[in-house]
Formats: structure tokens, C-alpha cells, sequence
């Protein structure tokens, strides 16, 4: 799948909600995880220990049951399983394997039950994706249910996109695999005294990058007026284009400012000139392990200095 700078739009399934104040904080401009000022060649790093992995998410121990309701509709439900409906908004689909090993510590009977229970209340939908030949993934959605349910419980701020059921099931592997990636960062975030606090997914960037180009109307080509929305949706202008990561994360570091980091998803299918324009503009690029050593070597032809991180 080749993933051009700035695409159409892909439809997002989520109702619009108006942002509210939840905390204040001191921003400043975001930078790219690696500058490439400390390196003298591309580099591949691959961490195999992730903390995350051994504990169930401090917010979701409780076994013990609180009603929620939807018109005259009543939901008993777990904190646990609360805490599973978030994720999986904030994602649209998570493979089942990576919501037991992050939201459940790795107990996936105790994750199967749960979902199980969500989908009878009609609130997820589990499903088998033909991958491959040999290869098939297995993922969870919100279902519009699901997605009502969730926003009533103000559980998520405001400005957090709630998303449900599958747009594109050709690109469901890429988009359960943010999920994974999204762990990793806030592994190092939270290592730091930092702690996430919205994920914005390309569609949403997309969507609001979409609108104000439209209003250039005559001077749709004006380099200088693009740069300027561009830098508006705290992006960059690249060859006349404005890339898009697949992910934006925003975090609180240990001072409190509020800092966004912007996270692509590299694969095999890339073309070599899109992969050069996201690495210019300064995304934090990761790959998995198998696609590494093609996307160092496209990097290292285009005399691009920038770290490929291993999903």
C-alpha cells in the first residue's frame, strides 16, 4: 500500500464534538524525535523490552460492575471493559492479540471473556481479516452502539475523535498496527514523567488540512499560503506538498508543556519519493522489522539522516 503526502480524504464514521477546556497548558512547538544531528547515517534501532506489557493499565483493575445508560437502554459494565471501549475508539480497530497484551497484560482468556461480554451487548464487533493467503488477522471495532455508549460516558475529552466500525478492510493490518506503535511511544513518554493525552489519526488531520485548503479557492497553488496552513496544522511544506503522519500523539512531558509528536508507519509498498517526503518533514518514522532494511536503504540513496524505528 503506497502512502502519498496529502491524499483525499477517507470518510471517518465519528460524530463532530465541540471541544471543551480540560487543562491548560504551556505549548511549544513540536520537533521531531530524532533531528539527525547526533548520527552520521541512517540507523535501525529495535527495543524488545516494553513495561507495558507485564501489568494491566493502572486505570482498568476493577472486576466490579457500574451501570450506563443510553436512552433507556441500561449497560453493566467493567472498568476494564470501559477502559477497552477507549482504546479501541481512540483507534478504530485493534488487532485482539495487542489489546490483550497492552489493555489486559497479556491475559488474553480474561480478554476474550470481556470482549465476548461486549459483543453481546452489541457494543464491538470482532472480526477475522483475510491478510493474505496465508495470514489472517483477527480485530475489534466499536459499533455504532459502542460509539453512542462511549461518548456518553465523557470518559474521553472532547476533542478526542471517537471512531467505529471498518472504512477500508484492505488497510485494517496498518491501521491495527498504530495501536502497537502508539504503546511503544508512550513507553518512552511515560519513562520521562510525561503522560498521553489525544491521539489524532490521519484522518482528522486530513479532514481539517482539507477544509482550509478549500478556502484558498484562485490561490490554491500559492506555495507561500499553503506553507502558512501548513504550519497552522503544525505541519511542514515539502516539495509543494504537505505530508500527513498517520498518527499525531500529544503528550504533557514532565514540565507540564504540552508537546505532539508526529508518527509514520512505513512498509515495503512505499514509494521511495513519498518515504523521502515524510522523513523531511520530520515524522518520527517506524517500520517493521521485515520492511527495516529497504526503507534504511531508500533514506540512505535520497542522503536522508534519520532513525527507522522498529515496530
Amino acid at each position: 500500500m503506497s502512502r502519498d503526502a496529502f491524499s483525499h480524504d477517507p470518510q471517518d464514521a465519528r460524530d463532530p464534538s465541540t471541544p471543551r477546556s480540560v487543562r491548560r497548558h504551556r505549548s511549544i512547538p513540536s520537533r521531531p524525535r530524532d533531528d539527525g544531528n547526533s548520527r552520521s547515517e541512517t540507523t535501525v534501532r529495535q527495543d524488545h523490552t516494553d513495561p507495558r506489557e507485564a501489568e494491566v493499565p493502572r486505570d482498568t483493575p476493577s472486576l466490579a460492575e457500574r451501570a450506563y445508560y443510553v436512552r433507556d437502554r441500561a449497560y453493566l459494565l467493567r472498568d476494564s471493559e470501559i477502559h477497552s471501549l477507549k482504546e479501541i475508539g481512540k483507534f478504530r480497530v485493534i488487532a485482539t492479540a495487542d489489546l490483550a497484551r497492552y489493555a489486559y497484560g497479556g491475559d488474553s482468556e480474561r480478554m476474550g471473556k470481556e470482549v465476548e461480554r461486549l459483543e453481546r451487548e452489541h457494543l464491538v464487533s470482532e472480526k477475522t481479516l483475510e491478510i493474505s493467503r496465508k495470514k489472517t488477522l483477527r480485530v475489534v471495532t466499536l459499533t455504532k452502539a459502542g460509539h453512542r455508549l462511549l461518548k456518553r460516558t465523557n470518559e474521553l475529552p472532547d476533542d478526542q475523535a471517537i471512531y467505529y466500525g471498518l472504512v477500508k478492510s484492505r488497510e485494517a493490518q496498518h491501521h491495527a498496527d498504530l495501536y502497537r506503535l502508539y504503546q511503544k511511544e508512550v513507553t518512552r513518554i511515560e519513562r520521562s514523567g510525561g503522560r498521553p493525552v489525544r491521539v489524532v489519526l490521519d484522518y482528522e488531520i486530513k479532514r481539517n488540512l482539507n477544509r482550509d485548503l478549500a478556502l484558498l479557492g484562485p490561490e490554491k497553488d500559492n506555495l507561500d499560503r499553503k506553507a502558512e496552513i501548513a504550519e497552522k496544522h503544525g505541519l511542514t511544506l515539502v516539495d509543494g506538498k504537505i505530508p500527513v503522519p498517520d498518527m499525531r500523539l500529544e503528550y504533557e512531558n514532565a514540565e507540564l508543556v504540552l508537546q505532539r509528536l508526529d508518527l509514520e508507519l512505513a512498509t515495503h509498498e512505499y514509494r521511495p519519493r513519498s518515504l523521502a517526503e515524510k522523513a523531511k518533514a520530520g515524522f518520527a518514522i517506524y517500520g517493521r522489522a521485515e520492511d527495516a532494511s529497504r526503507l534504511r536503504r531508500i533514506l540512505d540513496e535520497h542522503e536522508l539522516t534519520r532513525e527507522i524505528l522498529t515496530l
